[in-house]
């Protein structure tokens, strides 16, 4: 298998199952033959079960969701594929980034329904881990300055076909996307809504988006839970200084 150890050996379950473990599949046939895939199975106890998330399987949901926003606006740059890069590269390491490089060039050239990969999403993953997906579709989509409409209703119709809340999504998008009232949403509340609602608001955000709901995926994971956690508390001070309690 060579390099393809990092990627295949992270822990990956659930992600060899279901729709995803068949676009998996068609990657790992263009890398390795039939005997050496056996090999593989045998010497690790086959890899297809089920079980937590683990930061493989994350990983490779990550690479899934994002391939489909970047063709949204019918055209993958370098610019995107870079940061693309960069990013994997700041989260996950050069060999296992490099493998996921590969996986993801993979998966620009398929062709697969999103509603069924996010079925088996839903199957596998609790809400803290498909609200962290949202976030990076977002984080990735913004690569290069400029978070097309298109990119936008991809990320919007996975977000429904995961399940998140309009409030939460929103919340999220107003992360990346600015406006006047961008605070406010990124709280899920109302522009005027008390100051004891705000204070609560932001109480209960700190414990939905709290980093230790993701650690169990992997520090690089945690981290980028981190930066979420911290432009919530941002918002929060912003509106406190903004109306003075």
């Amino acid at each position: 298998m060579g390099s393809m150890g990092k990627i295949i050996g992270a822990g990956l379950g659930w992600a060899f199952l279901g729709p995803i473990g068949g676009l998996i599949g068609y990657w790992i046939g263009s890398q390795v033959d039939q005997g050496d895939l056996e090999n593989y199975k045998k010497s690790t106890g086959h890899p297809y079960a089920s079980g937590p998330t683990q930061s493989g399987d994350f990983s490779v949901a990550i690479l899934v969701l994002l391939a489909k926003v970047l063709k949204a606006d019918n055209r993958v740059l370098k610019s995107e594929l870079e940061y693309v890069k960069t990013f994997l590269l700041r989260s996950f390491g050069q060999v296992q980034a490099r493998e996921m490089m590969l996986l993801l060039k993979n998966l620009l050239e398929q062709d697969y329904l999103i509603k069924d990969v996010a079925q088996q999403i839903n199957e596998n993953m609790n809400q803290a881990e498909k609200l962290q997906l949202i976030h990076v579709l977002f984080g990735v989509s913004q690569a290069d300055g400029d978070i097309h409409p298109k990119e936008v209703r991809v990320i919007t119709e996975i977000s429904n076909y995961l399940h998140i809340s309009k409030r939460d999504f929103e919340s999220i998008k107003a992360m990346f996307i600015k406006s006047v009232s961008s605070s406010y949403k990124i709280l899920e509340v109302d522009e005027n809504a008390s100051n004891e609602a705000i204070k609560k608001a932001y109480k209960d955000l700190a414990l939905k988006f709290h980093p230790d709901k993701v650690q169990h995926l992997g520090e690089d994971i945690r981290k980028l839970a981190e930066e979420k956690f911290k432009l919530i508390s941002q918002a929060y001070q912003e509106i406190r200084v903004e109306r003075g309690f």
